[in-house]
């Protein structure tokens, strides 16, 4: 089976490709331009050099948030058009658990973090013992002192990965000595992390059909709670 995951859901970008789990390539860019200009170049690209035509993908992968309101939307309107073309079936996954799978294979406390702007996070938090991943707190979007009290009695190390692990490390490695970060190549999302993600949740028979792939947000957008906060 041939899986094709896109990532488009924060400041980086990428696509994998995974067939019966070997990942045959991968494309990655972290250069601040609009997702709508590096996306599909890079799918096509991506299906050019590893010889597959788009006919032979057989599963949609895509992150569906939290993070960028205007990258999820590009992500998914891809993954919809091309599943809907084909008739192929997609999985959704959240942000913060690919990129948790970074991970995976170790043993260790994962602690993803998104910038959601105004000292608050998107975050959850995971733990892997080997290629298994246990979650042990739910996506949410909170400030960042309240992920200190979150994290202050987890007695491991705890890894740092995503946009804002710089932010909440310089944040909070004083009062939390457990805080690591995670290494460069590790630290945003990577599509081969969400197509390894994707195919352990369609072994267990988690596949959608593209129209009931939607957005996770977590919160409203900036200019709406701008608007019901001048409401008020």
């Amino acid at each position: 089976m041939k899986l094709l995951a896109i990532d488009t859901s924060s400041q980086s970008a990428s696509c994998a490709l995974l067939a019966d789990g070997l990942l045959l390539g991968e494309f990655y860019t972290n250069v601040r331009l609009t997702h709508s200009q590096t996306a599909l170049p890079m799918v096509h690209d991506l299906l050019k050099q590893t010889h597959t035509p788009l006919q032979e993908v057989d599963l949609f992968a895509v992150t569906t948030g939290p993070g960028s309101f205007t990258g999820l939307r590009i992500g998914l309107s891809a993954v919809k058009g091309m599943a809907h073309a084909l008739g192929r079936q997609c999985v959704g996954v959240s942000t913060l658990e690919a990129l948790a799978y970074n991970f995976y294979g170790h043993s260790c406390v994962v602690a993803p973090v998104l910038d959601a702007r105004c000292s608050q996070v998107y975050t959850a938090l995971f733990c892997w013992e080997g290629e298994r991943l246990t979650r042990l707190a739910q996506d949410t979007a909170l400030p960042i002192e309240q992920l200190a009290e979150q994290l202050k009695n987890i007695e491991s190390s705890v890894f740092l990965v995503g946009d804002g692990a710089d932010l909440c490390y310089n944040r909070l490695k004083e009062q939390l000595p457990a805080l690591r970060m995670a290494s460069p190549a590790l630290r945003y999302t990577h599509a081969s992390a969400l197509a390894l993600a994707a195919q352990r949740a369609a072994d267990a028979g988690g596949t959608i059909c593209p129209q009931q792939l939607v957005p996770a947000y977590l919160r409203l957008p900036q200019a709406q709670r701008e608007l019901l906060a001048k409401q008020k």
